[in-house]
């Protein structure tokens, strides 16, 4: 009788593991809906291609965290504006960048106080706003990619695009 109880408990109980395994849900294969609209990119767009970048135009460079003009910024600023007064037809993109150090938001508003910071010293200096138009970067167009101090102080940049007629 003691052995036969033991087989009852133990079917009983091979057949509650049995019914409790949960069942896989049959998978059906179907084709990704249609795009909708718009693709979705995580680049940043290009900038316009008409647009060039000139040896004549340097760029800046902003210490960390930071998008006062230095010192040194002010000189290839005054040289980029003697540039600027000898081709009055020319236009002017300035690009906002920053380090990969600090959140995407906080690095495109950095980007774009370096970009003003720049078109503000040109505009003191007579160049006209109206040739002028800045945009914002922030992290995403490094000129570098090592992750030290001497990388990251060549992405803390406003760089120089023209377009001329």
């Amino acid at each position: 009788m003691k052995l036969r109880r033991s087989q009852l408990v133990v079917v009983l109980l091979a057949m509650l593991l049995a019914a409790a395994c949960a069942k896989r849900p049959a998978m059906t294969q179907t084709a990704a809906p249609p795009p909708t609209g718009a693709a979705v990119t995580t680049a940043p767009p290009a900038p316009p291609a008409e647009f060039k970048s000139i040896p004549e135009l340097r760029g800046v460079f902003f210490d960390f965290d930071k998008s006062t003009i230095r010192t040194d910024a002010a000189r290839t600023l005054d040289t980029n504006i003697a540039w600027l007064k000898s081709n009055p037809a020319a236009l002017i993109l300035i690009e906002g960048h920053c380090d990969e150090r600090g959140t995407n938001a906080y690095n495109l508003a950095l980007g774009e106080r370096r970009a003003r910071a720049t078109q503000d010293y040109l505009e003191a200096r007579g160049v006209a706003a109206a040739r002028i138009t800045i945009i914002s970067y922030g992290e995403e167009r490094p000129a570098c990619t090592a992750r030290n101090e001497a990388c990251w102080a060549q992405n803390r940049r406003a760089h120089f695009l023209t377009k001329q007629p």
